[in-house]
């Protein structure tokens, strides 16, 4: 197994709360940094941890029978590499990963959600995706998603509600996102859940 270090923010178990995959348990490895900085941003990535893949695989032995695992950030991309998604497959579990796709991600990646935020940010690179499973972009009004449609036609459409940390404004934004898909019924709800019933 691979020696390469990994910047581990945290590793815990609980269910997806977002898109296509909301309900199931999965476990979670949050990798610390980002190369963005959205304003919407509510994780704190920054502290870490340095980890083998034999530590993370070790982390997460305990919910091998969930079978999903979940690498996210921070931007997983920045270290996710084949060698770790190899190790975790070698454990058992189906790889998802949720990712800004500013950088390539492994091909043998199982799961590839992107979350595109070139609506909030002055500059972003080019998309560097080989693969994506699922498009959710953050709904916060003021921005047109349609524009994300057409990259990939068989990718899994999600508008999930920008959480602004304002009641008043998020139940506007929630209902703006609402109206959207009713118009364009080829785009699925999102809701942060995890938020909704307090778990993590």
């Amino acid at each position: 197994m691979s020696d390469v270090i990994y910047l581990v923010n945290e590793i815990f178990y609980s269910l997806q709360g977002e898109g296509r995959h909301t309900g199931r348990a999965a476990v979670f490895i949050r990798f610390s940094g980002c190369n963005l900085n959205c304003p919407f941003c509510d994780t704190d990535f920054k502290a870490y941890r340095p980890m083998t893949a034999a530590d993370i695989v070790n982390a997460i032995s305990q919910w091998r029978d969930c079978g999903f695992v979940v690498l996210t950030g921070g931007e997983p991309s920045l270290l996710a590499d084949d060698a770790l998604v190899e190790a975790l497959h070698l454990a058992g579990f189906y790889v998802a990963v949720e990712t800004n796709g500013t950088h390539p991600l492994p091909v043998s990646v199982d799961w590839v959600t992107w979350s595109p935020k070139d609506l909030f940010a002055e500059h972003v690179p080019p998309l560097a995706l080989k693969k994506i499973d699922e498009i959710k972009v953050v709904f916060d009004g003021n921005h047109h998603p349609e524009c994300y449609s057409a990259i990939s036609s068989d990718a899994y459409l999600c508008l999930q509600p920008c959480d602004t940390g304002d009641d008043e404004r998020n139940r506007l934004i929630t209902s703006q996102c609402v109206a959207y898909i009713l118009q364009h019924p080829h785009w699925h709800l999102s809701l942060q859940t995890h938020k909704l019933i307090n778990i993590r």
